[in-house]
């Protein structure tokens, strides 16, 4: 078994090229050292150095050693930095758009949990011009979700590409006013889509309303007519109607992560999270 005190004191040995040396940085005599390293040289029935009265060299099984041993300790390192760390407590208001919080957020969410089991979370799913008036109220922490092209609030987090979404084999009749289904304003998504149709010279009919995506996207599964998403969130049981190259191309939209101005440690914790994390849902099943 490869001793935690036997690989730290190797690795030191190591980097010292000193038994003397090592001794002194860890405070421990010679002959421990020594000791140390016999009993790992002996676990691992491998010769780790070669020494005599002047110099001291690793053997390419020290080598091959020295590189797990670093793996090991920075391990090491990083679970007593988790469990020696106070243990953050309080609440954290996250909003977040219904589309995002489909995708990886829950993974996101649970590693957040996992590492920090006495934060109290506190989850608003709403479209995004909502979000931002609880941001605007102070009713949130944080939120993510999309911005309006222009605006400059946010840390950005990814650019998912609009597009055209109906039942599996729609060929929608390009004579006819294109049947949309659309969220309810405030909304993002909703602005590009009308803002897009508006200066093709395209027209539409809204056939149905939905308070969230998930509405948009049950109703597009029954066949009323064209839903919109970012293709990284695209809604299971979708895909482009078959003409789709005919309808005119939408545009790319922002995703933001927005704090508040102060922000708990916990708060901060989860942004931090968020900010580091790849929200973009993968698309195999869709």
């Amino acid at each position: 078994m490869l001793n935690p005190v036997w690989i730290q004191t190797f690795a030191t040995v190591a980097t010292a090229r000193s038994f003397t040396d090592a001794g002194r940085q860890l405070g421990l005599s010679q002959s421990s050292v020594s000791d140390h390293i016999r009993r790992l040289e002996q676990s691992v029935g491998r010769r780790l150095f070669t020494r005599d009265t002047h110099s001291l060299a690793m053997t390419p099984d020290g080598e091959a050693l020295l590189v797990h041993a670093r793996l090991i300790l920075e391990a090491i390192g990083r679970a007593e930095s988790q469990f020696n760390a106070p243990r953050l407590q309080g609440r954290v208001r996250l909003g977040t758009s219904d589309d995002l919080a489909q995708g990886p957020l829950s993974n996101v969410l649970a590693a957040f949990r996992n590492s920090h089991p006495d934060v109290e979370m506190e989850i608003t799913i709403g479209m995004t011009g909502k979000l931002y008036e609880l941001m605007d109220a102070g009713a949130l922490d944080l939120m993510i979700g999309k911005r309006r092209e222009g605006d400059r609030r946010g840390v950005p987090l990814f650019r998912g590409q609009l597009e055209w979404l109906a039942r599996p084999g729609t060929v929608v009749d390009l004579k006819q006013p294109l049947p949309l289904i659309l969220v309810h304003e405030p909304s993002v998504t909703r602005s590009v889509v009308l803002d897009t149709l508006a200066k093709a010279g395209c027209r539409w009919q809204i056939v149905c309303s939905s308070s969230s995506h998930s509405g948009c996207i049950a109703a597009a599964r029954g066949g009323l007519g064209l839903t919109v998403r970012a293709q990284y969130l695209s809604g299971r049981g979708l895909a482009p109607p078959v003409n789709s190259a005919s309808l005119p191309a939408l545009p790319e939209v922002e995703f933001i992560s927005l704090s508040a101005r102060r922000l708990s440690r916990p708060a901060e914790t989860l942004l931090r999270l968020l900010q580091k994390s790849d929200l973009r849902a993968s698309r195999p099943d869709d």
